[in-house]
């Protein structure tokens, strides 16, 4: 069956977003929010979203503001008004409107790459909202934009940059070792674009809130959080930042963290070379906590 296409106006400026949903099991465990990365789109995560159906979980995603159907080509790349801010708040005005709709459901999101960063808001923010959020493709933030900060002068910049150390075939090496999917990424007229400049700087000028103890302490205590990543995602760190944060949340008493880093993999987890077996990990932390 197809997906069906919806949309949902921002309370934040008015954007329009445009929403899909994926056929309902004949028995729902739960249902999963999907956020997508920068530069994609969320029907891209269709055969991730149609294994989790099969294992009896409702999905639903949006395209965020510049994105894919809730941008037009012009408007591509660009966060609008409302900023990096309002993309956070979108994520959240999507899952609040699937709690209402579907109220006594237990609600998850799983978030990738700049929707996972966007999700760290959202958790200070909103801390009730969902029953369980996996932060797929993360990092700390506050290193990364110290990172980029930090790179010599006519160092590459956005996306290409995190291609470094990587065969430069396509320039987008660093998201898969699979080469089919890559090459369907560079194919897909929705992925890839750029950003508009102030992109980037919105996003990793996030990081000092996401770091701040005082802040963390928003989070709540009982929430289940799953970081999963690539060994070797450059956002990673070789792993190291993904355990950075997940300990940040833990000192500040999140009692439910889990950190599952895949040896060898890249950034796009869900479309790697492993990919049943992340898969099959998200179904069972799912299960262990619907």
């Amino acid at each position: 069956m197809a997906i069906t296409q919806s949309s949902l106006v921002s309370p934040s400026d008015g954007t329009t977003l445009a929403t899909y949903r994926w056929p309902v099991p004949a028995q729902s465990r739960g249902l999963v929010q999907i956020a997508h990365g920068m530069a994609e789109h969320g029907p891209r995560y269709d055969r991730f979203a149609r294994a989790l159906t099969d294992a009896g979980y409702q999905v639903a995603a949006h395209d965020h503001r510049g994105h894919g159907n809730s941008a037009t080509a012009e408007q591509r790349g660009d966060f609008g008004e409302a900023g990096f801010r309002g993309l956070a708040a979108d994520i959240a005005a999507v899952g609040r409107q699937l709690r209402t709709d579907h109220p006594g459901v237990p609600l998850f999101l799983f978030a990738h790459s700049m929707g996972s960063m966007a999700a760290q808001d959202v958790l200070l923010d909103e801390p009730d909202l969902y029953d369980g959020v996996i932060l797929s493709g993360t990092t700390a933030v506050d290193v990364l934009a110290q990172s980029i900060a930090s790179a010599p002068p006519g160092a590459p910049a956005g996306l290409e940059a995190f291609n470094a150390g990587f065969e430069p075939r396509t320039g987008f090496e660093w998201l898969s070792r699979d080469a089919a999917e890559v090459d369907a990424y560079v194919a897909d007229p929705l992925c890839g674009f750029a950003m508009r400049e102030d992109a980037m700087p919105q996003m990793l000028g996030r990081g000092a809130r996401l770091a701040d103890p005082q802040e963390l302490a928003r989070l709540r205590s009982d929430l289940p959080v799953l970081f999963a990543s690539g060994e070797k995602d450059p956002l990673s760190g070789d792993g190291a930042l993904i355990e950075l944060v997940a300990q940040r949340y833990r000192d500040a008493g999140v009692t439910d963290v889990s950190v599952t880093v895949y040896p060898g993999a890249r950034h796009e987890i869900v479309n790697e070379i492993n990919r049943e077996e992340v898969t099959d990990d998200v179904v069972a932390w799912l299960n262990r906590h619907a």
